[in-house]
């Protein structure tokens, strides 16, 4: 499903679709003896969409050679990933943080999941239909929200800011900022202009944990080597009838600026960690046998 201006999506669809990937990844992850975390809400949405008829990467009873490989490197980055991005909200809480802005927040369950300090609210932003999906899911099964959870349905490339106000968002407030698994589905100047907002938004003192995919990131190598591996995987779905999950159509393939080096100059202080670091730290017993995606983890704070 190409991308337009004004596309929308349902959990199933387009953009919606890779949501739902990275649950099958976390209800993996937490299925395991020995998880990293356990996000139960998980299981629950991919059975809700198994409903719909959508079909799980990790079902695949006997996967080809590219199959399984891309598996492995799910199984190693979306966990370490969340693990991180967990840890980020933990210190976002030390610092005495009560207000989270999760941008394009699909079926990310941390406002059910994680403990978080008395008073704190979870502002959650993204499509409509995402965000009833997994509303609406949680609810049947009697989940509730361990923090005040506020949903605010809007295309992040619409009038968001005013959105998130309107929902009693207090920009005088030190704030916790999520972008995961966000980025490469904007292009470069929806990029800048969603760092302007946050930016303009955020009060000294506040939080801001992305991940980043740079320069090198998007050069015409890096995106040759992947649209191979991808080609390979391709080619065995369709011997194999095994499920696949592409998305080399939905993301956009344009150099942007470093996100470390633009919150720097905006007066952000900024550690970064590779993928590779972290799935070396969280997963090593298979960090070593899986690419590295080439992404990086950025904690910034406004002083």
């Amino acid at each position: 499903m190409a991308r337009t201006d004004d596309d929308s999506w349902d959990i199933t669809e387009s953009v919606g679709a890779t949501a739902l990937g990275v649950a099958a990844a976390r209800a993996a992850e937490t299925a395991t003896e020995r998880p990293l975390f356990e996000d139960p809400c998980a299981q629950i949405f991919v059975e809700a969409a198994t409903e719909r008829g959508w079909s799980s990467p990790f079902t695949a009873a006997d996967p080809g050679p590219a199959q399984a490989a891309r598996m492995r490197m799910l199984m190693a980055y979306v966990p370490s990933r969340t693990k991180w991005f967990d840890e980020f909200f933990a210190s976002a809480g030390a610092d005495s943080i009560l207000q989270v802005v999760i941008l394009a927040a699909g079926l990310d369950a941390r406002a059910w999941r994680l403990p978080w300090l008395d008073g704190t609210v979870v502002f959650e932003i993204d499509q409509p239909m995402v965000l009833a999906f997994k509303e609406d899911t949680l609810a049947a099964h009697g989940v509730q929200p361990a923090a005040r959870h506020v949903a605010v349905p809007i295309d992040l490339r619409q009038d968001w800011p005013e959105a998130l106000r309107q929902a009693g968002f207090d920009s005088t407030r030190p704030t916790a900022w999520l972008t995961e698994g966000l980025l490469p589905y904007l292009p470069a100047e929806a990029q800048y202009l969603l760092f302007d907002r946050i930016h303009e938004l955020s009060a000294p003192g506040s939080r801001i944990a992305v991940e980043s995919f740079g320069p090198e990131y998007f050069s015409e190598a890096k995106q040759r080597v992947r649209e191979e591996r991808m080609a390979e995987v391709r080619a065995e779905a369709v011997r194999t009838g095994k499920p696949t999950f592409d998305i080399s159509e939905l993301v956009y393939v344009e150099p942007r600026e470093d996100v470390a080096e633009w919150l720097t100059r905006h007066g952000w202080q900024t550690t970064v960690e590779t993928s590779a670091e972290v799935t070396a730290r969280y997963k090593p017993q298979i960090a070593g046998d899986v690419p590295d995606l080439g992404s990086e983890f950025v904690d910034g704070k406004l002083v």
